[in-house]
């Protein structure tokens, strides 16, 4: 099997799109196919990069020209119907997931979003803990056991609290963020880039001046970006080994 055919089955795999970490991590495992390297992390960006077969959605997410119409209803921000809109919402929930994973951190995501759809598996398949750990009290807890996405540091706290906002209101997920102001964690508002004048304006309210300084805004580029970077600094200490 040639390279390029081994990238195009591995994207396959994955739904027809994938971020290049993605491919990075499944591409050279394909049967069949010989690399040359333990590292093929250039040739597989050469060759989604050049060759017709696959096309950029978005930086660092690439998919097949043959599944264009497909991939672009599900990432397009523009006329979605409600299931595309929460499609892209599982999508980055399950990276932002995914790169808590390799960063050491355990990561949860709410019971009602288990068994949403992430590539070719589900969201509850790529978390490392189905209960989140009693932190503190049950009201509040209750209020955590909502948040899109939460790394969970060794000592079984919070570290970090993710709300995508693909499309719904950023103003609820920083009303959120406020019940935990008392707690070392840091707060991050992922969507479109197109979305963060709406951030800097709200996150302006008097309403979260106690927070301000904790949280941030990551674009879906950069979680794409993130992705890729880690995942390979990961597979190339692997090779190493």
């Amino acid at each position: 099997m040639k390279q390029h055919e081994a990238v195009i089955l591995a994207m396959k795999q994955n739904g027809g799109y994938a971020t290049l970490g993605q491919l990075y991590q499944t591409a050279p495992k394909i049967p069949d196919c010989k690399w040359g390297t333990k590292t093929p992390f250039a040739t597989i960006r050469r060759i989604v990069q050049m060759r017709d077969e696959f096309f950029k959605v978005r930086s660092g997410l690439w998919a097949l020209t043959s599944e264009k119409v497909k991939v672009m209803e599900l990432f397009s921000n523009e006329k979605e119907t409600k299931k595309e809109r929460e499609y892209s919402h599982y999508f980055f929930q399950g990276l932002v997931v995914e790169i808590g994973n390799m960063k050491g951190f355990q990561t949860f995501v709410p019971s009602q979003d288990k068994n949403k759809p992430f590539s070719k598996q589900k969201l509850g398949d790529v978390t490392t803990v189905s209960k989140l750990y009693e932190f503190t009290y049950e009201e509040v807890l209750r209020r955590a056991l909502t948040i899109d996405v939460t790394w969970i540091n060794s000592r079984k706290y919070p570290n970090s609290f993710f709300e995508i906002e693909h499309s719904t209101d950023i103003y609820n997920s920083l009303l959120k963020f406020v019940e935990f102001q008392d707690f070392r964690i840091n707060f991050y508002i992922v969507a479109d880039s197109q979305r963060r004048a709406e951030f800097d304006s709200k996150i302006g309210f008097s309403a979260f001046t106690s927070i301000k300084p904790f949280v941030k805004f990551w674009n879906y580029d950069s979680v794409s970006e993130l992705h890729t970077k880690i995942s390979t600094s990961i597979l190339a200490e692997q090779a190493m080994l």
